[in-house]
C-alpha cells in the first residue's frame, strides 16, 4: 500500500495537515537535544520528511523504512536502508537519537519495535516520537473527526489511492492510548518518557531517553 503512494504521499501530508506537519517535525527534530553531527535513525522514514529536517537542523541522518518505494521516491536522502523496524540491521548502541513519525500504528508488533529502537540507542540517546492524536473538547474534536475521516479520505481519492486513505484514517484504531505507548517504552529501556499534545490535541509527541 505505502509503495503505491509513495509518488504523492508528501503532497497529500501537506493537504492533511494543511503544512503544519513541518512545523511538528521541526519541533521533535530540535526537542533531541543532540549535539551537532549526531548520528540520528529515523524509522519509517517514508519519503525523508523527518531526515530532510534532521539534516537541516546539523544531524546525520540514517532513514529507513519497509517500503522501497518510499524510500527510493524520497529526494535528499543520502543514506538509507530498507529494514523492518521490528528487525533492524544495525548493530547496539550504534546511533545517538531515534525519531519516527506517524507510523506507530502501523507496526506489526508495537512492543518489539520500540524493543529494537532501544538496543540500537546509546544509553543516554534521545527519543522523538510524532504521531496522531484526536482533540479533546467538543467542537476541535467534532471538526478533526469530520477532516480526518471524511475529508482526508476524500482528498487521499482525487490525487492518489483511494484505498490507502480510508485505511489511514481507520489506522488509528490500532494505535494505543498515550499511557500504554508510555508504558510499553519504559519497559523498553527508556526513562523520563514525556507525551504532549500538540495544537490542541491534532498531533501529539513523545520523548524519552534511553536509560543509561
Amino acid at each position: 500500500m505505502f509503495d503505491a503512494i509513495a509518488s504523492r504521499y508528501e503532497l497529500v501530508n501537506k493537504l492533511m495537515t494543511f503544512g503544519l506537519d513541518a512545523r511538528w517535525r521541526r519541533r521533535a527534530v530540535s526537542d533531541l537535544r543532540l549535539a551537532p553531527n549526531s548520528v540520528v535513525l529515523d524509522v519509517a522514514a517514508g519519503t525523508g520528511d523527518f531526515t530532510r529536517e534532521l539534516r537541516r537542523q546539523g544531524q546525520r541522518a540514517v532513514a529507513t523504512d519497509l517500503s522501497f518505494n518510499m524510500l527510493l521516491t524520497g529526494k535528499g536522502v543520502p543514506e538509507r536502508v530498507q529494514a523492518d523496524a521490528s528487525r533492524l540491521p544495525f548493530r547496539g548502541a550504534s546511533f545517538d537519537g531515534v525519531t519516527c513519525g506517524y507510523a506507530l500504528r502501523n507496526f506489526t508488533d508495537l512492543k518489539v519495535s520500540f524493543d529494537e529502537m532501544a538496543r540500537v540507542l546509546r544509553p543516554g540517546g534521545r527519543l522523538s516520537l510524532l504521531e496522531v492524536a484526536e482533540p479533546r473538547s467538543g467542537l476541535w474534536r467534532v471538526g478533526f473527526r469530520f477532516w480526518f475521516r471524511k475529508v482526508v479520505p476524500f482528498i487521499g481519492s482525487l490525487v492518489s489511492d483511494r484505498a490507502a486513505y480510508h485505511y489511514l484514517p481507520a489506522s488509528t484504531a490500532y494505535l494505543p492510548t498515550a499511557p500504554e505507548i508510555t508504558a510499553m517504552l519504559n519497559s523498553a529501556g527508556f526513562s523520563a518518557v514525556n507525551n504532549r499534545r500538540v495544537m490542541g490535541g491534532l498531533s501529539q509527541q513523545f520523548l524519552a531517553t534511553r536509560v543509561a
